[in-house]
């Protein structure tokens, strides 16, 4: 279990993890996903905090938790989400799209991906950001969840095609999900109670939409389309939290 937990981060983050791993396990240990989120979340929020307590205003704190977010995972899932919406929506065939997918150039419909993504969730961290604990819980959740709705996607959908990250990592089985599922949740739970059951639907609902999407378009899924699932999935968390907050 400490080689899988090392393996995610060193998948998902850019923590350094002093582990030498003899035997990866690959998808298999996709249940330690939420985990290695809510890590780079703590994190995150802990900046977000400390930046509140100097005084700093709830914009720029905000600012602060989300540029901390996006260094920690090395702009992985963003990087991902910019790929998935220019080569979705770029491409008038499956082969054109997976091509555009591929390419490491970003256009229009990515940059306007991005900056509509990053400006929800920054908005949304503002709301938060005046209350610590607040800010910690919604990060942390929306972390995990989102990672686990990820690993749900990766195991329901086929490759769309026979290399690249998602490839090499391979598909998890179905009881690596529940098991990541399970654990996002109970921690959900211990940090934002019973709106975790909004916050759980809202993120398997974005997920299962952009899956949906691959599907047709492509035929299934890539590393680039997990990222984007993953950023879907912890902006609706996060707004699903702020329509439950009393």
């Amino acid at each position: 279990m400490a080689a899988d937990m090392a393996e995610a981060l060193m998948l998902l983050t850019r923590l350094p993890v002093p582990v030498r791993l003899t035997r990866p396990r690959g998808a298999s240990a996709s249940w330690a996903w939420p985990l290695a989120g809510a890590a780079v979340a703590s994190l995150a929020a802990a900046v977000g905090a400390a930046a509140t307590a100097t005084g700093l205003p709830p914009g720029l704190a905000a600012g602060l938790a989300l540029a901390a977010l996006v260094l920690l995972t090395g702009a992985l899932h963003e990087d991902g989400l910019a790929d998935t919406a220019d080569g979705l929506w770029g491409g008038q065939t499956r082969d054109r799209r997976l091509e555009i997918l591929r390419d490491s150039r970003i256009g229009t419909y990515g940059v306007v991906a991005l900056v509509l993504v990053l400006g929800l969730r920054w908005q949304a961290l503002v709301l938060l950001v005046a209350d610590p604990c607040a800010l910690a819980t919604a990060m942390v959740a929306a972390a995990a969840l989102s990672r686990a709705a990820m690993a749900g996607v990766a195991a329901a959908l086929p490759h769309a095609r026979a290399d690249g990250l998602s490839v090499s990592t391979g598909r998890p089985r179905a009881g690596a999900v529940a098991l990541g599922a399970l654990l996002a949740a109970a921690l959900a739970v211990g940090l934002v109670g019973v709106a975790v059951v909004g916050a759980a639907l809202a993120a398997a609902l974005a997920a299962a939409l952009i899956a949906r999407l691959a599907l047709a378009r492509i035929g299934g899924q890539t590393g680039d389309i997990l990222g984007a699932s993953q950023q879907l999935a912890e902006i609706a968390v996060l707004i699903a939290l702020l329509a439950l907050r009393p």
